[in-house]
């Protein structure tokens, strides 16, 4: 039973203790229903990634399935939940579900991604009662990436009396700044109250009040030497706002707030506080390898971390909105984000299920919900998120101007997008049966003007993937700013075109010239990289499952690609050796790796990455020379002799050494103590040779087991071609690593976790309560 003091805006976390089956049943919306026999699972819970990889499913969401599950929940009410407010908050579902509660059909979600909320106060009871969840994810072909499938973010129960707050009722703005003071501007909206109270509480204990004695309204409050929000000092205050009924206090809610302002300049480019800088941004999906979609938010953290130590200050949710525990994350360490709402409008996109770009596509997805759904979906993601200092801008799409895909235009005979290698001519020409182009600006023009009855302190965009275009239909006219998707070679002549306009990289590849692009050019204000982080799905096809975009593996660590971003965006001296096997001209960032081992004599290319105008290099204490940087690289051609590579350059230094034979497994926790509420560990499993050296060549199947009251939710290693069930406990380290995700329990004061393999390898490591 939940039990409470006060229960003036309790909010509870009820993830705990679920039920599931996978298929559909009948009668299991039934109050009643026997559910004994179904499997025991914690939310978040994406039941894709139990099933093995399978070339049957669809290479777009990772060869793993969908299909239909149902969720239920028994938990129990006091005697005095009677005359109280209950709401029912779901963070995502994906997708088609249906909710009941004790036997009552409440309503549903069509979005997989949109939060939703009921008012359940009608049909709760005291004792026992039951939440029923049916999901519906049949097509697997839905999108371009994956999805996972089930309920696979939080849900809450909020109480209060009947008495209360509006739901996401309270919007929290930066009016100005002045000097080091500024002023706050909170509107808010109660259901049936008389009076609120609004204080702004500081770390350091101040208080500022305000007293409202309305049911609803707009409030300011001036704050005396405000710590600004931003990437470099993410200041957090909070907003308590209490709301009362004939002089009893009936709700309580707080609003995790920073005060900063933001300005986008035609000529400029951007503004935080009215500073001007550079959006040093990265893309990212929402899946975690092994945990699907399911990512608890310790492991965005230690994601999050690692793009911040690249330089990236900003984050675009791409495509669609993302768990609430992200933007809470970027909002505490300092990360700007452009939050995404929509994927495809009316028009169903091409979904890849044989490979990539492997005709026909299949034509499932959101655009069958689009009509119906894309006001509800767009509210719901900027009355959710609109609280977040870190969210700068809103994109009400991504590539929906994708040429022929599905829409065309009599502008263009014929055209080719960004991604269309081997597309069939007949899918390249102009056919007028298809939906014409100029609809697109209809379309945007109703979720702008959605999007600013909701908030108009942030800039609406889409994302473009044919500017060329969408500059002549009026589509982009109807924007306030407009993103360009791999589209640099248009910036100068469309700045000149459209002066008074914001334009900027939204999707952009890793390439040095996309950077410079931003760089060289004051009125270009960011770019975002496709992608910060390797995402399931996508894949080129089978034996491939996932997509390897990103400048961090599927694991979270560090590929070539991330150190010449650091190059790019950092200051601070550093210096990393990565080494191709072939001719210069056949090798780059992209065939650059991390082990030094080759047959010996076999001609070797050695990649210094560095922020730093020279490097030298040394083989076994000898110097190979010293070399000037060009494009951030120093580079140099050589014979493969075993030993040790050693990178110098002024401030920093780096090694590379010849791997052996694989003698012990290493592994590293994140933390070694845990408690109910930081319960998720991360062990880095490496292999290393009798040096301590990674034994990046002696990959080993690797083994798991745990003892104490807890469990694995899953072992990566960001191998695109391992299809081993994410299911196993076991899995082969890809050049001798891997990491392993575990969630403690409640039970044990300790908890062990061993590892070991079938030729005598192994190795322990132990975790306590603290």
């Amino acid at each position: 039973m939940f039990c409470w003091g006060d229960i003036m805006g309790k909010i509870i976390n009820i993830n705990d203790n679920w039920k599931f089956h996978y298929g559909d049943t009948t009668e299991a919306d039934y109050m009643g229903y026997n559910d004994d026999a179904w499997q025991n699972v914690t939310l978040p819970h994406d039941w894709s990634v139990s099933f093995p990889f399978d070339k049957s499913n669809a290479s777009g969401t990772g060869y793993l399935p969908g299909g239909t599950g149902w969720y239920r929940k028994h938990f129990f009410l006091p005697d005095d939940i009677e005359g109280k407010r209950v709401r029912l908050n779901f963070d995502g579902v994906y997708k088609h579900s249906r909710v009941y509660v004790n036997s009552h059909h409440i309503g549903g979600r069509a979005s997989g991604y949109s939060p939703f909320t009921f008012d359940i106060s009608e049909f709760i009871r005291a004792g026992e009662n039951v939440i029923s969840v049916r999901v519906e994810h049949e097509q697997v072909a839905d999108s371009r990436w994956f999805t996972g499938s089930g309920i696979y973010r939080d849900v809450t129960l909020e109480i209060t009396e009947m008495s209360c707050f509006a739901e996401n009722s309270i919007f929290v703005t930066t009016k100005e700044i002045n000097g080091t003071d500024a002023v706050i501007t909170v509107e808010y909206s109660t259901i049936d109250c008389d009076e609120t109270e609004l204080i702004i509480e500081t770390k350091d204990g101040l208080h500022i009040t305000a007293t409202e004695g309305k049911n609803c309204g707009t409030a300011e409050l001036a704050v005396k030497n405000a710590s600004l929000w931003s990437p470099d000092s993410p200041y957090l205050y909070i907003l308590r706002c209490h709301a009362f009924k004939d002089g009893k206090p009936t709700d309580a809610v707080s609003v995790p707030f920073g005060i900063r302002t933001i300005r986008f300049d035609a000529d400029k480019g951007f503004f935080l506080n009215d500073i001007n800088m550079k959006l040093k941004g990265v893309c990212v999906h929402h899946d975690a390898g092994s945990l699907g979609a399911a990512v608890p938010k310790e492991i965005w953290a230690r994601r999050l971390r690692k793009f911040k130590e690249s330089g990236c200050n900003a984050l675009r949710t791409a495509h669609n909105p993302p768990c609430n525990t992200l933007l809470d994350l970027c909002d505490e360490l300092g990360l700007l984000v452009m939050d995404e709402a929509f994927d495809e409008w009316e028009g169903t996109k091409n979904k890849w299920w044989q490979g990539h770009n492997v005709y026909p596509p299949k034509k499932y997805g959101y655009a069958e919900d689009f009509p119906l759904w894309h006001k509800a979906d767009l509210e719901a993601m900027i009355l959710r998120d609109r609280n977040h200092p870190s969210v700068i801008l809103w994109s009400i799409g991504n590539e929906i101007d994708y040429p022929n895909d599905p829409y065309v235009t009599p502008l263009f005979d014929e055209v080719l997008g960004n991604n269309d290698n081997g597309k069939p001519k007949n899918e390249r020409m102009y056919d007028n049966r298809k939906p014409d182009a100029s609809r697109l600006t209809t379309i945007a023009k109703e979720l702008v003007e959605i999007a600013h009855n909701v908030d108009t302190t942030r800039p609406v965009l889409s994302a473009l993937s044919f500017p060329e275009l969408s500059t002549r239909t009026g589509f982009a006219d109807v924007l306030d700013v407009s993103g360009y998707n791999y589209r640099e070679r248009f910036y100068e002549e469309d700045h000149k075109r459209f002066p008074d306009r914001v334009i900027f990289g939204s999707e952009n590849g890793h390439d040095v010239p996309a950077w410079h692009a931003v760089r060289d050019n004051e009125y270009i204000c960011g770019q975002f990289l496709w992608t910060g982080i390797d995402f399931l799905g996508e894949c080129v096809g089978w034996p491939k499952r996932i997509s390897q975009a990103g400048m961090l593996d599927l694991c979270g660590y560090e590929k070539p690609l991330f150190f010449i971003r650091k190059a790019m965006w950092s200051d601070e001296p550093f210096v990393k050796i990565a080494v191709s096997e072939g001719e210069a001209d056949k090798t780059n960032v992209w065939t650059d790796n991390f082990i030094y081992s080759a047959d010996e004599g076999t001609i070797i290319q050695v990649s210094c990455y560095t922020n730093r105008p020279e490097a030298e290099i040394f083989l076994n204490g000898t110097s190979l020379g010293k070399k000037k940087c060009e494009n951030y690289k120093a580079k140099w051609e050589i014979p493969f002799t075993k030993g040790t590579l050693t990178a110098v350059v002024d401030g920093a230094e780096d090694y590379l050494s010849t791997p052996e034979k694989a003698e012990k497994i290493s592994l590293t926790a994140d933390r070694t103590e845990f408690n109910k509420n930081n319960n998720i560990i991360h062990v880095e499993v490496e292999i290393k040779d009798k040096n301590g050296n990674t034994a990046a060549t002696d990959d080993k199947e690797i083994y798991y087991q745990l003892l104490g009251d807890t469990e694995i939710l899953g072992i990566e290693n960001g191998n695109p071609a391992d299809l081993t069930p994410y299911s196993e406990k076991y899995r082969k380290t890809f050049r001798g690593r891997a990491i392993v995700y575990i969630r403690a329990g409640t039970v044990h004061d300790k908890i062990t976790l061993f590892a070991y393999t079938k030729d005598g390898l192994n190795e322990q490591i132990t975790f306590s309560r603290k």
